[in-house]
């Protein structure tokens, strides 16, 4: 089995950006499809007309309904047809962006995807995740081929509220420990092969730039600035996250994520927030050192995600629903079977439970 990496073709980052997406975008149709929120609409939708406004290209904009799920995909799709579009653009959140990329990968035509926050990795993947239309975890997508353009403007994420930043944090955190992970099982990545030295140094890089960088990038965030922090934290998850998962596998965290969307006490949460508290239950998992729990833990307090199931919502600690979470994370075709070791039900339930601990005591 080969090894593979794979990435979006092109990758831009910079502050005020999307003043010049007409530009970057001009080689791929003239006929663009915008799935966006409302906020959206707000926030960007005159600077992206104004980006425009020379060229003659025709904008559809469409308001996203909320639920990345097969129901909303195949809306969308038609509105595309009806409106005999070429492209589509995805303008917003995670879940905004896999569904144009879903739209996009079943019409076989060209994605651009324009995080407003980063929130996650998802804006680099070939990867769509799938809901159900009550927002629990249905299936994850995997697409041809990953986005023809990421346009990421950091001078709109910093106007986005903080915790979407610190959410894309806790979604980075899982990067490096589920690519190693998969590295010494020898699983296969999303890509269908095995993990490249180059996506386990991005990886790793992910890892430690949200160490130096993550505090900092916080504190900016909070008054609205952009600053190299910021920068380096955006790109690490964004781009970092998103090639080291993608090109490196997924593992225990992200399947642990999955099994909490069945608990109604977690639909509040970002997923990211999610992930953080899987990347502390894999470590228990992998019986890794203490210093390193203690120092994923020290990060994860530091910026403000969650280390214990009461800041996961779970205020009173029903372990029968603590074991539907672990029966859900070890179904079949789950990334938790990715990881160097047989997993039981039981293992993750003992592991969510004893990070909890950990979380809750360690400062």
């Amino acid at each position: 089995m080969a090894n593979i990496i794979i990435s979006p073709n092109k990758y831009i980052q910079g502050n005020g950006e999307l003043e010049n997406i007409a530009k970057h975008t001009n080689n791929l149709g003239d006929n663009f499809f915008i799935i966006i929120s409302t906020s959206g609409m707000k926030r960007v939708s005159n600077i992206i007309n104004h980006s425009f406004s020379n060229s003659d290209s025709n904008l559809t904009f469409e308001i996203f309904n909320g639920e990345c799920s097969e129901t909303e995909i195949k809306r969308l799709q038609n509105l595309f047809q009806q409106n005999k579009c070429n492209v589509v653009i995805g303008i917003g959140g995670g879940k905004i962006l896999d569904t144009a990329k879903a739209v996009a990968f079943y019409e076989n035509v060209p994605v651009v995807i324009v995080p407003t926050i980063a929130s996650t990795d998802a804006p680099c993947s070939a990867l769509s995740v799938i809901y159900k239309d009550n927002g629990i975890f249905d299936k994850y997508l995997l697409l041809k081929q990953n986005p023809n353009i990421v346009l990421v403007d950091t001078k709109i994420i910093v106007n986005a509220p903080s915790r979407l930043l610190i959410s894309g944090m806790g979604d980075a955190l899982a990067t490096y420990f589920e690519a190693r992970a998969c590295r010494r099982a020898n699983s296969l990545n999303l890509a269908g092969g095995h993990i490249t030295l180059a996506a386990e140094t991005l990886a790793h890089a992910c890892y430690k730039t949200l160490l130096l960088e993550g505090y900092k990038a916080k504190l900016a965030v909070n008054n609205n600035v952009v600053t190299k922090a910021v920068e380096n934290i955006v790109e690490a998850t964004t781009l970092l996250s998103g090639l080291g998962i993608e090109s490196g596998g997924l593992a225990a965290a992200h399947a642990i994520h999955n099994g909490f969307t069945i608990l109604k006490e977690c639909h509040e949460l970002y997923h990211g927030e999610k992930v953080a508290f899987g990347a502390i239950s894999q470590l228990v998992l992998e019986n890794a050192p203490m210093e390193e729990i203690s120092e994923v833990i020290h990060f994860c307090k530091l910026v403000g995600l969650p280390t214990n199931l009461s800041e996961l919502g779970i205020k009173n600690i029903n372990k029968d629903d603590i074991m539907r979470v672990a029966e859900a994370c070890c179904a079949e075709g789950e990334t938790i079977h990715n990881m160097p070791f047989d997993i039981t039900p039981y293992d993750v339930y003992a592991a969510i439970l004893t990070a909890n601990k950990l979380g809750s005591k360690l400062s």
